[in-house]
């Protein structure tokens, strides 16, 4: 929501390590930090005062997720990035690296510049929300993010506006300088909050709505919209179908790319398969699913058979690097290697670096396998990584430049 956030609090490492991907997995596991407590302090109240104790008391149910790769990225990066590691800590070793995640974080951008220097990755696409490009924020911090950060604009917010006067609905009317009451002004609406978007530099947009529903948007007229008052579930998929159209359309005539979220979540409704039509009717627009397990095959009939459509498989290290060397070994004699990228949807700079980690390993090891590569020499075998790894994003977002 604000360009160049810096933390309102002191970060530790234990900060970095209950993100919220992982906060959520362990109360999914059975694990609630409200109910842990030492020293008359509650979970919360012990990380502020010492990571090292929260630290302690957490062990127990760090070990049943050890293994698992949100915790694994999370560890290899801090490895990587402050030479210690979780699995080894003590509570000297817990001291100095609180220390130094607390220095590194009070001005996170020549962190995080410095943290992607050490990584090797040349620049960051952050998703944000539609206020972020209205917001007020501290020029200096707001500057040094942009000197490496490309912005996404999240359109799944359009879609969930129940009514423009609820207290966000009237924000994005304020920020847009038009209150969306029928069709026409919704467009107009839409328009302008892209505009503004486009103008600050934005390359593209994103959508989260497999999380709650299914990615099958039908066409709709303007008739068909109720379009002020509550509506039925069944009036507000009409409602999303429309607006995901309109946005689709501006997207269009931007030729930016869609990110579209696929699998992971509600997975009776997130397969790709419903997101052909919408890749038929807008082809300007390059509609990249991420994540996709575990609809991998859905995920690799689509791309291959679409021209516009592309698979992004980001988060898959962090849910279970198997998952990637997965997707990786069943795309690789299918999918167009130009049609891949492997980008990371992490939380914090460490975990992304691990997350790198798994992901420069696995791909080699399909790289080497010689049931794959087909004859390919060493030079042939660098190029396709250099264009899964970065050379094949540069093209779909149109930003930075191609490495080899």
């Amino acid at each position: 929501m604000e360009p160049g956030a810096c933390p309102s609090r002191r970060t530790g490492f234990m900060d970095l390590l209950l993100e919220p991907y992982f906060r959520g997995w362990l109360s999914s596991g059975g694990t609630d930090l409200t109910a842990l407590s030492a020293r008359g302090l509650v979970f919360r109240d012990l990380m502020r005062e010492s990571g090292w104790e929260a630290f302690q008391l957490l062990r127990p149910a760090l070990e049943a997720h050890r293994f698992s790769g949100v915790y694994q990225c999370t560890r290899r990066g801090i490895l990587k990035l402050y030479g210690i590691d979780l699995d080894r800590l003590d509570q000297r070793s817990a001291v100095a690296l609180d220390s130094a995640i607390a220095s590194r974080y009070a001005n996170p951008f020549p962190w995080y510049k410095a943290a992607m220097g050490q990584a090797h990755f040349s620049e960051l696409i952050r998703i944000v929300h539609p206020e972020f490009y209205a917001a007020q924020a501290n020029p200096e911090t707001a500057a040094e993010e942009k000197a490496f950060t490309h912005t996404i604009m999240r359109i799944d917010p359009f879609l969930d506006i129940a009514d423009v006067r609820s207290p966000r609905g009237r924000a994005l009317s304020a920020i847009a300088g038009v209150e969306p009451v029928d069709a026409a002004t919704w467009r107009a609406f839409l328009r302008s909050i892209f505009s503004r978007a486009a103008e600050a530099g934005a390359c593209g947009i994103k959508q989260l709505q497999a999380y709650r529903r299914s990615l099958e948007y039908l066409p709709r007229t303007d008739g068909d919209v109720r379009w002020q008052g509550a509506r039925t579930p069944a009036e507000s998929l009409v409602f999303q179908d429309w607006v995901m159209h309109e946005c689709c359309k501006l997207a269009d005539e931007r030729s930016w790319p869609h990110q579209v979220h696929v699998g992971t979540n509600n997975l009776a409704q997130s397969s790709p398969l419903p997101l052909a039509p919408l890749a038929q009717r807008y082809r300007k627009m390059k509609l990249v699913m991420i994540h996709c397990w575990p609809f991998l095959r859905e995920a690799g009939w689509l791309a291959k058979f679409h021209p516009n459509v592309y698979i992004d498989t980001c988060w898959q290290p962090v849910l279970n690097p198997a998952f990637f060397r997965e997707a990786l070994s069943m795309w690789w004699n299918y999918v167009p290697l130009h049609k891949i990228t492997c980008g990371h949807d992490s939380t914090t700079v460490e975990m992304a670096a691990g997350s790198a980690l798994f992901t420069r390993e696995i791909l080699t090891d399909v790289l080497n396998d010689r049931s794959l590569n087909m004859g390919a020499n060493g030079k042939e075998r660098r190029l396709a990584a250099a264009g899964l790894l970065h050379n094949n994003a540069v093209a779909i977002y149109r930003i930075g430049r191609t490495t080899l």
